[in-house]
């Protein structure tokens, strides 16, 4: 009996994850094999031919920085939250928030730019692409602006805290893959474009 005791108390853990953030980390691989297969999709279907040139709307390189300051305003937030400054916390989120919100206006003027290049959805597949790349994008950044609102309200109401952090902790990731993600599509776009 004894052997057995010892056999148990030297066996390893195994890692455990709050179950919410395993479905995030699911969620997220979805999103990604979603965009790879688009690019890919883009690749095939640019080597065919028929392939629409214009230029990308020069927003595209200020919404790249917006979404770099977002990253970095929420990684201050959670940086605050572990230190239990609750103001810097709220303020961090406020302003990623808004950044991310601006991040969607920024979208929809580089949509205006398209349709002032005659690039529409509709036509052909070089402003499809486009539109859904970016269209698809910008329905999960709003995702993550009420993600980011409903953080913002827990962490107003004090639930948010170094000792709570998951939800937090769940928002600053979808927000960094959220930001990468669109990285990663405009320099796509700008190498294969």
């Amino acid at each position: 009996m004894e052997e057995r005791l010892a056999f148990v108390e030297g066996a390893e853990q195994p890692l455990s994850m709050h179950p919410k953030k395993f479905a995030l980390w699911l969620f997220i691989v979805s999103v990604v094999m979603v965009f790879a297969g688009m690019t890919s999709a883009y690749i095939v279907r640019q080597s065919e031919g028929n392939w629409l040139e214009f230029d990308l709307p020069n927003v595209f390189w200020y919404t790249s920085g917006i979404i770099v300051l977002s990253s970095l305003s929420i990684h201050w937030s959670y940086l605050a939250a572990k230190k239990d400054d609750f103001n810097s916390l709220k303020l961090g989120l406020l302003i990623t928030a808004l950044l991310g919100i601006s991040f969607l206006i920024g979208q929809w003027y580089s949509w205006e730019a398209l349709v002032g290049q005659d690039v529409y959805f509709v036509g052909n597949p070089a402003g499809s692409f486009m539109y859904v790349f970016t269209g698809l994008h910008a329905f999960h950044l709003i995702s993550g602006v009420i993600f980011l609102i409903i953080v913002l309200i827990s962490s107003l109401r004090n639930k948010i805290h170094s000792q709570n952090l998951a939800q937090l902790e769940m928002c600053v990731t979808y927000w960094h893959f959220l930001g990468g993600l669109w990285l990663y599509l405009f320099m796509f776009l700008l190498l294969n474009h």
